[in-house]
């Protein structure tokens, strides 16, 4: 596997997308350099609106470039268009069924020594709840660029969340991303794990692990489309291996752990663990530290299979 910078690959590739898509519009808060909006900017300045600190303002300004047919893509950190410009993204946007798209950096626990004002630990749970919004959290570079294709071509308002640090490659070159479809990186019928985001990666070196040094196979779904949630896939885990493990770089209510449970609570009978931040305000640390202290490890994740399979 190779790590590579999806914030990076993503200006580029956004770049990229500008002479296939004329009607492409870049909207930004004063990220441009963290979100590499301004690869698209030093491409076509024309098409690139700088809107300086005033998220509000931006998803109003989409939403009008929406409505004149043009396919705007507004760009911040995930707690500004979650949360500052919350209730313009639910009524403008999502209640009006925008063509809007949101290109988030910094989900997560991601931004590290910035703070707990940066960290984004409710922003899925709160776009979720949102009626009419699509939800996507990729896991590597590949899977970023068909989230960004299929989201294109979806009719609606999406919201598409990256992290601010390098993401391991997980994705094979066989794998295809679509809205509403979990993508199976592992098979295994002993249990399930059930990644989003870069969590990928955690899921399939923790699979490996209890393969080989402890004689379980362990299905991992990666779960990008978190809404609409796949629920075949979900009830199948379910049904077919009786214990679920969720990771994700999110608070464990609302999120993909939430979404899982719902399905499992309501349709079939299977153990869930939920792994991620435990409804607490994270620390302030570098990334790394705070993914340990949040348990977001592959050895937590080995540990918690294991438990699973033995209660």
């Amino acid at each position: 596997m190779a790590k590579q910078s999806m914030r990076i690959e993503y200006g580029k590739y956004l770049a990229g997308l500008g002479a296939k898509n004329k009607d492409i519009i870049v909207l930004e808060a004063d990220l441009k350099e963290s979100t590499q909006s301004m690869q698209f900017q030093n491409v076509y300045p024309e098409r690139y609106i700088e809107v300086g600190i005033a998220e509000q303002n931006m998803v109003g300004i989409a939403a009008g470039l929406s409505l004149s047919g043009k396919i705007p893509i507004a760009h911040s950190f995930a707690t500004f268009i979650s949360m500052r410009a919350c209730e313009q993204v639910r009524t403008t946007i999502a209640y009006t069924k925008m063509n809007v798209k949101f290109l988030v950096t910094h989900g997560g626990i991601s931004t590290g020594t910035a703070g707990t004002t940066h960290h984004a630990i409710e922003d899925i749970a709160i776009m979720r709840a949102i009626p009419n919004m699509t939800v996507l959290v990729p896991g590597d570079v590949r899977e970023m660029k068909q989230a960004v294709d299929a989201a294109l071509a979806h009719k609606g308002p999406v919201y598409i969340r990256l992290g601010a640090g390098d993401a391991e490659d997980v994705y094979g070159e066989k794998d295809r991303f679509a809205i509403g479809r979990a993508t199976l990186l592992r098979k295994g019928n002993d249990a399930s794990i059930i990644t989003t985001g870069t969590m990928a990666y955690e899921g399939v070196t923790a699979s490996d692990i209890l393969k080989s040094k402890y004689g379980l196979n362990v299905r991992v779904l990666q779960m990008a489309s978190v809404k609409p949630l796949d629920v075949k896939a979900v009830l199948k885990a379910a049904i077919e291996t009786g214990n679920i493990v969720t990771v994700e770089e999110h608070n464990i209510l609302g999120g993909l752990g939430g979404a899982v449970c719902e399905v499992v609570a309501e349709t079939a009978k299977a153990k869930v663990k939920r792994i991620g931040i435990q409804d607490c305000f994270s620390d302030i640390g570098s990334a790394a530290c705070l993914m340990k202290e949040e348990g977001l490890t592959v050895e937590n994740v080995v540990k918690s299979v294991r438990d699973l399979v033995r209660s």
